[in-house]
């Protein structure tokens, strides 16, 4: 797996992957400027919850879940110096469904949390990583 970024201008890159696939990150933008995109550590949560929910999905639908949507929105806390290292993070899932078994969901996030997500397993050695979730009708 690589990766690389180009500098545009400020503090704006370019990251593009292996396939071609492009996004702009930005650390901050210049006085009275739009910024472009995310953070780096903001594209750090967003790996994390895109890792994740590949797992839930694919966990719960080999356990016959019928799912039609499923959210993570995920929240973090940072060091207060620099670095500023996340301290806390914290991944909620929301599964919508048919007739979910809450039990299986329970199951599917344990399973993405202790075993299969890269991401989070990865950042749990250096920050409190912590998951909850909630099902609905859907």
């Amino acid at each position: 797996m690589q990766v690389s970024s180009q500098w545009i201008d400020g503090m704006c890159f370019a990251a593009t992957n292996e396939n071609g696939h492009t996004v702009i990150m930005e650390g901050a933008a210049a006085e009275g400027s739009v910024k472009r995109g995310p953070s780096p550590m903001e594209m750090l949560l967003m790996g994390v919850a895109g890792c994740s929910s590949i797992d839930v999905v694919m966990i719960a639908e080999k356990q016959r879940q019928q799912i039609s949507d499923c959210r993570a929105t995920v929240t973090a806390k940072r060091a207060d110096s620099v670095p500023k290292v996340f301290t806390e993070i914290h991944i909620h899932f929301k599964v919508i469904g048919r007739d979910l078994s809450e039990s299986a969901i329970a199951r599917a996030v344990q399973m993405s949390a202790e075993k299969y997500c890269s991401a989070s397993i990865m950042l749990s050695k250096a920050a409190k990583v912590t998951h909850s979730f909630e099902t609905a009708e859907g």
